[in-house]
């Protein structure tokens, strides 16, 4: 059986976030057209579908290193911040974004929450990812 370890991670995740768009609990929240991703960005993302892709790279992101918290996904997608003449700076990315998220996967059933780390895949969602993963090894 191949795993999440064993494919390339922007194959799973493209084929993770169409498959995302059939969960109900997984629709983007009405802002998520109008919001930057963190204050180093200067716009919205391009792409419409961007609340999709995300929501994978983070269930991903849960799958590797869980069990995780809002803040380390704040610092996972964070990056530099341009300041004008000085030297750009790291600041960590929008934790509403990630939070919300983590919210939509716990109540898809994908991720359950830790009593004091955060949230951890559930034996649902490493068999989702799992599947998933074996579909981009065979196709």
């Amino acid at each position: 059986m191949t795993t999440v370890f064993d494919v390339k991670p922007d194959a799973l995740i493209k084929l993770v976030s169409e498959k995302l768009k059939g969960f109900p609990e997984l629709a983007p929240p009405p802002w998520a057209a109008f919001v930057k991703t963190g204050v180093h960005k200067e716009r919205v993302p391009d792409d419409p579908d961007w609340w999709y892709v995300r929501s994978a790279s983070i269930l991903r992101r849960i799958y590797l290193d869980g069990p995780v918290g809002v803040e380390r996904l704040r610092t996972r997608y964070g990056g530099k911040k341009a300041k004008g003449n000085k030297p750009p700076r790291f600041v960590k990315g929008s934790g509403s974004i990630q939070r919300k998220i983590c919210q939509q996967l716990e109540a898809a059933g994908l991720v359950e929450k830790t009593e004091k780390d955060g949230r951890k895949i559930s034996p649902k969602g490493r068999s989702f990812l799992d599947k998933c993963a074996d579909e981009v090894a065979s196709g």
